[in-house]
């Protein structure tokens, strides 16, 4: 059978432009359909405006950490949102426009259209238009999950908060995951009055208990009202903001509601289960470790697999793909050990077992340190750095390795090519330490803190 054309991917995000590319590269003929923007979450509404954020949000304790090294600031420093939105938007623009070029250039015809799957073989388009294809390759994504409650519909999600025309002075974040810590912080960096309402026992679910902890107090120490085990029961509209009702009984005057309650497959309506492709819950699709569904010719990665929904893991799906379904190369992602870093304020980073699996498998040892780090000191603040190294007692090889602190997002990458290939505590041990940084607390820890 002639079809039009060898792979048509479904989704211009981080997972499915890296397929596209490499399989275009490689000689396919290739099709991609996206309804929105090219770059997907990550790009437009995620990774990267969060980390502009992020970084504008940061200088409000730069500031203040200035005066106590010789600085005089002054007292006429305010954020400017518009100016700073204005600056973001034309970055996430040009970003979008590398994204259509490289595209471009590997030979990938670009359809800016909604695709669904007709059938094993063809997609159809929003435009009206058909194609048939040998592979297809899901790769849309996720959306943001408001709870159903009572006055939901006021509430802004990660998609919305990028789009404020204006910084709200009060507002609540709803959560208690990677993205509302980050806001939680973003904002409060900002200079908005922040409540964050999470209704589990701690936040951040799935890390170390001890890092979650320390950077709970932390946050509460740079402003961010933390309350735990409390959810919200209803919003109301209240003359230019709103009232919310919390389930520790207390109503709470607000400007802005963020719901940060997790993500969910964007699957819906895309015909897969006609087509026979299985779903799993939420509309995750399932998929073997090739990321193929249970239909041969319909592949899947990325957030709509729900797996691990972390940009360079569908990247590194997507280029897996490729590798075993066009290059001849069976290429699996090994999902067992993948840094990530949480962006709030300090920052988390983390690698491998928390404390709490390592010791439910086998007796080991935990190094810790904890100290104010140099910057601290004249500045007067007593925020402290927290590192953690969980190593096997039998082979002595590092399990896990969790900071929490100035840059830790940078410095778990360089702890976890030590992590992945396999490092023992005695490895970590001979590399001589640069001195003085924070990071050199990795390298010089000597004596377990405790065994377990």
């Amino acid at each position: 059978m002639d079809f039009d054309y060898d792979l048509f991917v479904i989704g211009g995000g981080s997972g499915g432009v890296r397929a596209a590319r490499l399989a275009a590269e490689g000689g396919a003929r290739v099709g991609l359909a996206e309804e929105y923007r090219m770059g997907g979450t990550c790009v437009i509404r995620g990774c990267v405006p969060k980390k502009l954020m992020v970084f504008a949000s940061s200088f409000s304790v730069a500031l203040e950490d200035a005066a106590g090294f010789g600085w005089d600031t002054g007292s006429g420093c305010r954020f400017d949102w518009p100016a700073f939105k204005a600056k973001k938007d034309a970055e996430i623009a040009r970003l979008e426009g590398i994204y259509r070029q490289n595209l471009g250039k590997a030979g990938v015809e670009m359809h800016d259209a909604r695709a669904t799957v007709a059938d094993p073989h063809r997609v159809t388009l929003s435009s009206g238009e058909s194609f048939s294809a040998r592979h297809i390759l899901v790769a849309v994504g996720g959306h943001p999950f408001k709870p159903e409650l009572p006055g939901a519909e006021h509430a802004m999600t990660s998609n919305e908060i990028f789009e404020m025309d204006d910084l709200p002075r009060r507002a609540i974040v709803v959560g208690g995951g990677y993205i509302a810590c980050e806001f939680a912080c973003i904002l409060n960096g900002m200079g908005v009055a922040v409540q964050q309402f999470y209704r589990g026992a701690q936040i951040l679910r799935g890390f170390d208990d001890e890092m979650r902890g320390h950077l709970a107090e932390a946050m509460r120490a740079r402003g961010v009202d933390l309350h735990v085990g409390t959810d919200i029961e209803w919003i109301e509209k209240e003359g230019d903001g709103f009232r919310v009702k919390c389930t520790d009984g207390r109503e709470c005057e607000t400007d802005a509601v963020l719901f940060a309650t997790g993500r969910r497959p964007n699957t819906a309506g895309l015909g897969l289960e006609e087509a026979g492709v299985s779903l799993g819950r939420n509309g995750a699709i399932e998929v073997d470790k090739w990321s193929q569904t249970s239909v041969p010719s319909i592949y899947a990665v990325g957030d709509a697999t729900d797996r691990v929904n972390l940009t360079p893991v569908a990247i590194r799906e997507g280029a897996a793909f490729v590798e075993t379904v066009f290059n001849g190369n069976p290429t699996a992602v090994d999902h067992s050990l993948i840094a990530k870093a949480v962006f709030a304020q300090p920052e988390l980073g983390t690698i491998g077992q928390t404390e709490e699996e390592a010791r439910d498998q086998q007796p080991v040892d935990v190094y810790v340190a904890a100290f104010r780090p140099m910057q601290n000191i004249l500045a007067g603040r007593n925020e402290r750095v927290f590192m953690k190294l969980v190593v096997a007692a039998a082979d002595r090889k590092v399990l896990g390795v969790h900071i929490v602190g100035p840059g830790a997002g940078e410095l778990i990458q360089m702890a976890g090519i030590a992590v992945t290939m396999g490092a023992t505590k005695e490895d970590f041990d001979r590399t001589v330490a640069v001195h003085p940084t924070m990071a050199e607390e990795l390298v010089t820890m000597k004596a377990p803190t405790r065994s377990a």
